[in-house]
């Protein structure tokens, strides 16, 4: 079983392999009981964010996991896939900014995909 962390990590990178941008790992440990952790990336267009979320879904069943819901796949717009102590929040650009989860859990530590991760 992946600790919540490297469940993260491995939602980050299967966002990454698709492309996906501006993606930012939120450390909520400590603030929520909602999630541990909170995965943001953006998707130039409706296909491109289903392709993140597919390539998300197919990643971690491939390690094991099994998502508890989907929702705003058919949409595209805001998809969200929850894995209980990790969320992931894929969002087209007008709709990252427009809800602004980053500035919402403003108290959070906020990682860029990409830099030193040991720490989060």
């Amino acid at each position: 079983m992946l600790e919540a962390k490297d469940k993260a990590l491995l939602v980050a990178k299967a966002l990454s392999d698709k492309k996906g941008q501006d993606i930012v790992i939120l450390n909520l440990q400590g603030l929520t009981l909602v999630a541990d952790y909170f995965v943001l990336a953006t998707g130039k267009s409706g296909i491109q964010v289903q392709s993140l979320a597919d390539n998300v879904l197919e990643e971690l069943a491939k390690a094991g996991l099994k998502e508890l819901r989907v929702e705003g796949l058919r949409e595209a717009r805001w998809v969200l896939v929850d894995y209980g102590d990790v969320v992931v929040h894929i969002f087209q650009e007008e709709e990252r900014r427009f809800y602004d989860l980053e500035r919402l859990w403003g108290d959070a530590k906020r990682i860029e995909y990409g830099e030193e991760t040991a720490e989060i």
